[in-house]
């Protein structure tokens, strides 16, 4: 008799302590749960074992990505109670010790584990990066970091991110509006903010696939310098350059910020980056561009930012995120932002939130890589397509709840005499 799927549902439920409000299809055909709620298809025994070997955000995200665990239906809606369910509980070792104090718990683990079979840990996915965190945000890692996340073939960026090329948060006019222009609204407003004019020379730090470098170059007349860790970025972004006929106002170089020597610059943009410097590095980060700005010269940092917690040492990389998409990456509050660009000697002039906005593109993105799901997994690997359709879809509702945020924060380099060169009504750009 086919009835793996109700016995799912029974020790998930016993697990949990509360109804599961998603269906469950097992690998025997099988089907218990609500009919008319997302379908959570758990394909082979092989999934339960990844679950009770790493309870939690890290197990079902290893189940994702290797394909034994899949959802039908409304990804978004399935994402949101799921997270309720395992990812905001918590898996640290404490929390679990209480959790198999109860003996209706350890009953349903004993449950899952006959039902799993073979209790032997599965291998994790390829797509996990495997490394030491010993040595963290040095050259060599953060160069090791950001190809990882975007060395993953330029022909698949095209598909998710669409002709714009940009991989940053869009700026809408409207919902209804397209990703192409919400970009090309983007890239205005940074230039707008930074007001750069013709003969001034800009920085693009991280400059992804030269989309910014391109947008200032052709618009307003500038001489950009475009800095990228990832080789695949760089070839791209060059051959993009030369079709627009920018050789000579754009420069494109596989080099880490650090290492730039060559300021003072009129003005730098850093778009999605600054995510990738890390807490300790932070400092170092907003120094250096000071460093490279000339006095009066401006700063646009454009950043994700979480939410503040009572207690910040509690704060921890999340699993999924760092061993699938970031290597590395960390989050800070806005606040805490602020005042390392402070610190490091520039002076912030505005902060405007865009949360919203980000909501918008992700979603944007994912039905991009799912209206062209099969070219997508054949030329990234269905393990990567599955990562970036799991990431975006659960960042796009991250953003829309609240839990985190992006910002642009101005920032500059004021003179010793107070003359900051901002207008007394600075909002000009909206």
């Amino acid at each position: 008799m086919a009835d793996a799927a109700l016995r799912l549902k029974s020790l998930f439920e016993q697990l949990l302590g509360t109804p599961i409000p998603v269906r469950i299809r097992a690998w025997d055909g099988s089907e218990a749960g609500p009919p008319d709620a997302p379908t959570l298809v758990v394909r082979n025994r092989r999934a339960l074992r990844r679950l009770l070997w790493k309870p939690g955000e890290l197990g079902m995200a290893r189940a994702w990505v290797s394909g034994d665990l899949g959802i039908e239906g409304d990804l978004y809606a399935a994402l949101d109670t799921m997270s309720e369910l395992v990812w905001e509980r918590g898996e640290d070792a404490r929390t679990l010790a209480q959790a198999l104090r109860d003996p209706d718990v350890r009953s349903a683990a004993r449950g899952l584990v006959k039902l799993a079979g073979l209790p032997l840990p599965p291998a994790p996915p390829p797509e996990e990066v495997r490394r030491s965190r010993a040595h963290l945000h040095t050259k060599r890692t953060d160069k090791r970091a950001i190809s990882h996340h975007y060395d993953v073939g330029n022909d698949f960026y095209e598909i998710v991110l669409g002709p714009s090329m940009v991989y940053s948060c869009a700026y809408w006019e409207s919902p209804d509006g397209t990703l192409e222009d919400a970009q090309r609204d983007k890239l205005e407003l940074i230039c707008r903010k930074l007001e750069l004019t013709p003969g001034q020379r800009l920085l693009d730090v991280g400059c992804g696939w030269g989309s910014m470098a391109i947008h200032a170059a052709r618009e307003y007349g500038v001489s950009v310098v475009g800095v990228t860790l990832s080789q695949e970025q760089a070839a791209y972004a060059r051959k993009r350059v030369a079709g627009e006929g920018l050789t000579d106002k754009v420069e494109i170089r596989v080099q880490d910020y650090r290492d730039v020597t060559d300021g003072p610059y009129d003005a730098i943009s850093s778009i999605g980056m600054a995510e990738h410097v890390g807490a300790e590095r932070y400092l170092e980060y907003a120094g250096v561009l000071h460093s490279l700005l000339k006095p009066g010269g401006r700063l646009l940092n454009h950043q994700i930012a979480r939410r503040p917690h009572r207690d910040e040492s509690s704060y921890h990389i999340d699993e999924f995120i760092d061993s699938y998409v970031f290597p590395d990456g960390e989050l800070a509050p806005i606040g805490t932002t602020v005042g390392q660009l402070e610190r490091a000697g520039l002076e912030v002039r505005d902060v405007e939130v865009i949360r919203e906005h980000y909501a918008l593109t992700l979603r944007r993105w994912v039905a991009n890589l799912e209206a062209e799901w099969a070219r997508a997994a054949k030329l990234a690997g269905a393990g990567r397509a599955r990562v970036w359709r799991l990431y975006m879809a659960a960042s796009a509702l991250a953003f829309e709840r609240n839990r985190i945020g992006v910002n642009q924060v101005l920032a500059v380099r004021t003179p010793d005499g107070g003359n900051s060169g901002m207008p007394l009504r600075a909002r000009t750009w909206n």
